[in-house]
């Protein structure tokens, strides 16, 4: 047990919880005191010695279960509920299934008794999905799907309904159907869970087993990576970032003012002297930019979203026009929500009209929106910038009118948080809107992100 305590110290740790070695020393002699067989007491004892602030306590809830309590989700054994004959007709069906799916059946059948995943296949699922690679909790979720397609849970699915479709045709009673169909879902979930569970206790025992490593200036954490903690550190680098491109958008209008020599104008200029250059003349290249902002709003992107919009609202005295959109289905003009000058409530007020659902992201509906509401907000003199990442989840892209937003405005480019070996892959339309784009800057940090702004300021 204090092994598995020490484990559970280093893994809050390296989640970010500030816990020092007299307050380890202070858990141990607590539990020593309290003991271990009341499961409440002890983790009472162990929040009251390790967590100092409030923000702390959901990651100590979060980690606690992945150490200390080994629930296996309860799985039923549905044989045990049918009649002999309702039995007989599931044998039946079950050996009725065509196929090579010699695996999967025994994995219907393994489910039909009730039987969760065995230690010797979760680990072998965990081996071809990478699990001993993870070093991170925000990696849960993506091998949590490599173990479920490793260990065939949607083909489950489908042989499922194809087993009661078979069944019905046998003649099984629909009160039967419904609740043979309730019980196997059930026993679906309980092995899912059980999936869920090893992926979270195999990371959080790695993150236990690495050595502390030095926190990240948060200029360079992936925006997709921040947690809770750091958003409000991360607001204050945004308005010291915004403030040092403040300065040098008005060092650049200032030179601008004063211009480049200009000899050709300068010689025209004092033809009336004699040649002799009595005037000199300057050209000033630098204008301030006209923006349209179009923001995919779906979960993945929000707070890059957030942190954009509250950088170029920053800058809106070294901008000429800003117009601002979000989409996740459909384009919606926010421009108006983000002029009242208090960027906070305008971006909650935005989030809460444009919640992220289970509907899937769709930026070829929405250009169509655009196109027939809001083109006129472009002209030659405009540069549009799309902060996306392209995923567009099979639906048609509209590269037409993506074409005809470029061909309209001044310049198009794409801040784009996806590396390019990944566009293309999947759901991906990035490479087709890349081929049609001014330029596509990749984008995953905050520095990145200053970067880019920049970059589109200087050129004006």
């Amino acid at each position: 047990m204090e092994k598995r305590m020490v484990d559970f110290i280093r893994a809050l740790r390296a989640a970010g919880v500030r816990i020092s070695v007299a307050e380890s020393h202070d858990a141990m002699h607590g539990v020593n005191i309290i003991g271990i067989s009341e499961l409440a007491n002890f983790k009472n004892t162990l929040r009251s010695t390790l967590v100092k602030e409030h923000q702390d306590q959901p990651t100590f809830d979060y980690f606690f279960p992945l150490f200390f309590k080994h629930n296996k989700p309860p799985l039923e054994n549905i044989n045990e509920q049918l009649s002999e004959d309702q039995k007989q007709m599931l044998q039946q069906a079950m050996q009725s299934l065509t196929g090579d799916m010699d695996a999967l059946k025994q994995l219907l059948q393994q489910m039909m008794n009730g039987q969760g995943f065995s230690d010797e296949q979760l680990e072998q699922m965990g081996q071809q999905s990478g699990l001993e690679n993870g070093d991170a909790m925000y990696e849960r979720g993506w091998f949590e799907r490599r173990m479920m397609q490793q260990s065939d849970m949607d083909n489950l699915q489908q042989m499922m309904q194809a087993l009661l479709q078979m069944l019905e045709e046998m003649g099984m009673s629909q009160e039967a159907l419904e609740q043979l169909a309730q019980m196997m879902q059930e026993n679906m979930q309980g092995m899912s869970e059980q999936i869920s569970q090893f992926v979270g206790q195999t990371l959080a025992q790695q993150m236990a087993e690495r050595d502390p490593q030095p926190k990240p200036d948060l200029m360079d954490v992936p925006l997709d990576r921040l947690d809770y903690r750091d958003m409000d550190n991360m607001r204050d680098e945004v308005r010291r970032l915004a403030a040092r491109l403040r300065s040098r958008a008005a060092l650049r209008q200032k030179r601008a003012k004063t211009g480049h020599f200009d000899p050709r104008k300068t010689l025209r200029n004092n033809l009336r002297f004699g040649g002799v250059p009595m005037q000199v003349s300057y050209r000033n290249r630098h204008k301030k930019p006209s923006l349209v902002l179009i923001c995919d709003l779906s979960t993945s992107m929000r707070p890059m979203v957030g942190f954009f919009l509250t950088l170029i609202y920053e800058l809106q005295d070294h901008v000429q026009r800003t117009n601002s959109f979000i989409f996740i289905d459909n384009m919606v003009d926010i421009t108006a929500d983000l002029t009242t000058g208090d960027m906070p409530s305008a971006l909650a007020k935005v989030n809460v009209e444009n919640p992220p659902g289970h509907y899937n992201t769709d930026l070829g509906n929405s250009l169509e929106t655009f196109k027939q509401q809001h083109m006129s907000t472009i002209d030659h003199r405009t540069t549009v910038i799309i902060l996306g990442d392209g995923r567009n989840n099979y639906n048609d892209p509209r590269l037409d009118i993506h074409q005809d937003i470029q061909r309209k405005a001044r310049r198009l480019f794409w801040f784009c948080p996806e590396i390019p070996r990944l566009w293309g892959t999947e759901d991906s339309d990035m490479h087709r809107y890349a081929e049609q784009a001014d330029g596509v800057l990749m984008v995953r940090t905050l520095r990145d992100l200053g970067y880019a702004v920049d970059d589109i300021m200087s050129e004006g």
